[in-house]
C-alpha cells in the first residue's frame, strides 16, 4: 500500500503544479465553469468517444481502453474495449439485461445484469453510468446528501492543454475526506448509501464486503467515505465544455483516472448501431 501511496503523492504533486496557473481576473469564474459544465452534460443527446481508464481495485490498478457510443431518450449504450469485449444495453430490451460478447471461450453472447456482480467485477462504475454520468454526480451531489461542502469545494484554478485542446482546470482539495460510521436503515443498498454520501458505490461495496444491488440488513454498521475524493481535478475542454480528464485521489492515493478523447457530441447515431446485428459487431 505504501508503494501506491508514494506513487499517488507524486501524481498529486504533478496535478497541483498543473493547477497552480492562476486564473486571470478577467476570465471565467468557478461558478461559470461549473454551470457551463453542468449544462453541457445535461444537453448530451448522443456521444461518441474513446476512454482510457485507470481504476484502483484492491491494492492494484485495472487499466482499460474502450470505445463508446451513447444515446439518450431512450438510453442506449454500446461499448467495445481493446480486448474485443462488446457490451450493448438498450432501454426496454432484453429484459433489462445487457448483451455481452466476451471474446473468449465459448465465444457466445451472454445476457447479464448491468448492475450485477459479473458486469461490475474489476470496475468502479456500471455501464449505465458510461459517458459523463459520474461527473454529473460529482459536481451536483445527490438530493439525499445533506452536506454539500464537497461539491462547493471546487475552484477554477487556471488553464491547461490536454490533447492540444485548451481546458479549464477545476480542482477540489477536500482535506476532510475520511471514512465515517453509518448505520443502515431499512431498504438501504450500496447505491443508496453512496447517494447519501456522494462517495460512489464501489468503495461502499469494497470496504464493507457487499455486492451490487444487495439489500443491507437494517442496523448493519458500515464504513463509508464522506465525499467522492480528497483531491479531484477536472480538465474541461473550453469548446465542448466537457471533461477530457477526471482524476480522483482519496486516502489511499490514486482512486481513478479517466481520459476522454475523440469526443463527438450530438452528432446523429443511426438506430441500427444499437442493435445486435449491426455490421462489424460480434454480438
Amino acid at each position: 500500500m505504501t508503494r501506491f501511496f508514494r506513487f499517488s503523492v507524486l501524481m498529486v504533486a504533478g496535478w497541483l503544479a498543473l493547477a497552480a496557473v492562476p486564473a486571470p481576473a478577467d476570465k471565467v469564474t468557478t461558478e461559470q465553469v461549473v454551470s457551463r459544465l453542468a449544462t453541457s452534460i445535461e444537453s448530451i443527446k448522443t456521444l461518441r468517444c474513446s476512454i482510457n481508464a485507470k481504476e484502483r481495485i484492491g491494492t492494484g490498478y485495472q487499466l482499460n481502453q474502450s470505445f463508446l457510443k451513447l444515446a439518450y431518450n431512450p438510453q442506449r449504450v454500446y461499448m467495445r474495449n481493446k480486448k474485443g469485449i462488446e457490451v450493448l444495453w438498450v432501454t426496454g430490451q432484453n429484459d433489462g439485461d445487457a448483451w455481452v460478447y466476451p471474446n473468449s471461450f465459448p465465444y457466445v453472447t451472454l445476457n447479464l445484469d448491468p448492475n450485477g456482480t459479473l458486469m461490475r467485477r474489476n470496475q468502479h462504475h456500471s455501464v449505465l453510468d458510461a459517458g459523463y454520468g459520474v461527473v454529473a454526480d460529482i459536481i451536483h451531489g445527490s438530493p439525499l446528501r445533506q452536506d454539500h461542502s464537497f461539491e462547493r469545494s471546487f475552484r477554477y484554478t487556471g488553464d491547461t492543454l490536454v490533447q492540444n485542446r485548451p481546458c479549464y482546470v477545476l480542482t477540489s482539495n477536500y482535506a476532510q475526506f475520511r471514512y465515517v460510521t453509518y448505520k443502515a436503515v431499512k431498504g438501504d443498498t450500496p447505491a443508496r448509501v453512496a447517494e447519501r454520501f456522494g462517495c460512489g458505490e464501489f468503495r461502499v461495496i469494497e470496504r464493507n464486503g457487499l455486492t451490487p444491488g444487495q439489500v443491507i440488513a437494517e442496523g448493519k454498521v458500515l464504513q463509508v467515505p464522506n465525499a467522492y475524493g480528497r483531491h479531484t481535478v477536472l480538465c474541461i475542454d473550453q469548446k465542448l465544455m466537457l471533461p477530457l480528464i477526471v482524476h480522483v485521489v482519496d486516502d489511499k492515493g490514486l482512486f481513478e483516472r479517466f481520459e476522454f478523447s475523440d469526443v463527438i457530441v450530438n452528432q446523429q447515431i443511426a438506430p441500427a448501431e444499437f442493435t445486435k446485428d449491426y455490421k462489424g459487431y460480434k454480438l
